[in-house]
């Protein structure tokens, strides 16, 4: 599926994985995950999926970590009491490989769907169906996103109604493209571009550079908001670029490098701040729900880099380096 299909296609691909989601909660028994401190691993986009899941659990009390396999391989007994092994695919292999020497703990894999070799090793599996994606991924986070955030609402009685969601994401989806088309013409041609955030913002900070060397082939970074302050802004110019994602010290950052010459957008919940030379601010509303929050942010994001990726003449690429290596193709349980 083309990219921008993709991202269009998330009021819809939302609510399915939200009907989704919470039929398949009243039949999971989560009950050997009390008590637990709970490791989330992750690669690619799922990686930064795992980042904000750990913030919203231990925002909602229970101690979380998230974790890439290299810090997993060989140490998966040191890292945590219980996991969630997250895998849009189900099928990277290096999530299987760390969700197999964590045999003896209790696993819950959160993929696209049901029959895949993670599901298979896990034995309990939380299906987001977010259906049909691009290689760059869109509906694979956002489902993952939403997933986690009710599966962590109901390890912590949190009580947000998510039927709020599609809503939310359509009004993100018709009113921020203005203003996501005037970010990408500020933005294109960049030679690099920095994107900032804390907590689940900076979660969306390292798949939003994911999205931009993916989909628009231009070298990108995540960063977290007060380590940005300690010396890595220093590199901004005129020929690079700034995307800022929140509503606290980001506006100060996003207004400071504009004002420096360097093209910046800002994805912000704030009414009070206005477009400047060199600056765009894309407007999203909240819904009061960090991990919903983080899904407005990021399709406000999506959106920078579809129109970015049509004028770069990138429009519905493929990825031109494919990893043999990466992935499993699906088997039986009684092939593992």
């Amino acid at each position: 599926m083309g990219y921008r299909q993709a991202v269009a296609r998330q009021t819809e691909s939302l609510e399915i994985g939200r009907a989704s989601v919470a039929a398949a909660l009243k039949g999971l028994d989560l009950s050997a995950f009390a008590g637990k401190t709970i490791g989330l691993a992750g690669i690619g986009a799922s990686y930064q999926a795992a980042l904000a899941g750990a913030l919203y659990l231990r925002a909602s009390g229970i101690r979380a970590f998230a974790y890439t396999p290299t810090d997993l391989y060989g140490r998966t007994d040191e890292a945590a009491d219980a996991f969630i092994a997250l895998s849009a695919s189900g099928q990277s292999r290096e999530i299987c490989d760390v969700m197999r020497e964590a045999s003896a703990s209790p696993r819950l894999a959160v993929c696209r769907g049901s029959d895949n070799p993670l599901a298979d090793l896990t034995g309990a599996v939380l299906a987001t169906d977010s259906g049909a994606d691009n290689g760059a991924s869109s509906t694979g986070y956002t489902g993952t996103l939403l997933a986690l955030g009710m599966l962590i609402d109901r390890f912590a009685g949190n009580g947000f109604d998510w039927t709020r969601l599609p809503g939310a994401v359509a009004n993100v989806l018709s009113g921020a493209q203005q203003a996501a088309g005037q970010a990408a013409r500020l933005l294109q041609g960049r030679t690099s571009i920095d994107i900032v955030g804390a907590g689940v913002g900076f979660a969306n900070a390292g798949e939003a550079a994911m999205l931009i060397r993916e989909a628009v082939r231009v070298p990108a970074s995540g960063w977290d908001t007060l380590n940005y302050l300690h010396g890595p802004m220093e590199s901004q110019d005129v020929a690079t670029g700034v995307i800022a994602i929140g509503d606290g010290r980001e506006v100060k950052i996003a207004q400071d490098m504009a004002g420096f010459g360097c093209p910046c957008a800002l994805v912000t919940r704030r009414t009070d701040v206005a477009d400047a030379e060199s600056l765009v601010v894309i407007s999203i509303p909240t819904l009061g729900n960090a991990m919903a929050d983080a899904i407005l942010e990021i399709i406000a994001i999506q959106l920078v880099a579809g129109d970015m990726q049509d004028a770069a003449g990138l429009t519905d690429i493929t990825f031109r380096y494919r990893q043999t290596d990466t992935k499993l193709k699906p088997w039986s349980p009684t092939e593992v």
